[in-house]
């Protein structure tokens, strides 16, 4: 068995368009990492950033499961001491319902120097309108 190594001029990326309403937000957060990454392609190489652009729109109307709107809690740190700020998953969701599917298409992906990289071809809008018509966005039926 032979293997070939996909080179830098052989990376060809898509744009996948995404339409998050009524998904459930860790099944569509797992398609939308495996896209970021490649693994959808024939050539996968886990060392080698080969994964696809992906736009995803409608990030307001996304569904959770059980009580995770209120239970869910997400915690960041201002770098003071005893500035552990946290937010619910409900309160985020109002305020910005994109960050919810960043924060968890974040969280799934390999914690290594192509995660930014990755991070950076995930577009994410709350609304139905996106900037990137341009681009000719491939439906994904997920």
């Amino acid at each position: 068995m032979k293997i070939t190594l996909i080179r830098k001029e052989d990376i060809n990326r898509k744009w996948w368009l995404i339409d998050a309403e009524g998904k459930t937000l860790g099944r569509l957060s797992t398609k939308i990492a495996t896209i970021l990454m490649g693994k959808h392609k024939r050539d996968y190489t886990p060392y080698i950033d080969n994964g696809d652009f992906v736009v995803v729109i409608n990030a307001e109307k996304i569904r959770v499961t059980g009580n995770k709107l209120k239970d869910k809690i997400y915690y960041h740190h201002t770098g003071y001491l005893g500035h552990l700020k946290s937010i619910p998953l409900e309160k985020l969701l109002e305020k910005h319902p994109e960050r919810v599917i960043m924060f968890a298409v974040k969280r799934m992906l390999p914690k290594n120097k192509l995660q930014k990289k990755r991070l950076k071809r995930l577009k994410v809008y709350a609304g139905s309108e996106h900037p990137h018509s341009a681009q000719l966005p491939e439906p994904l039926g997920v």
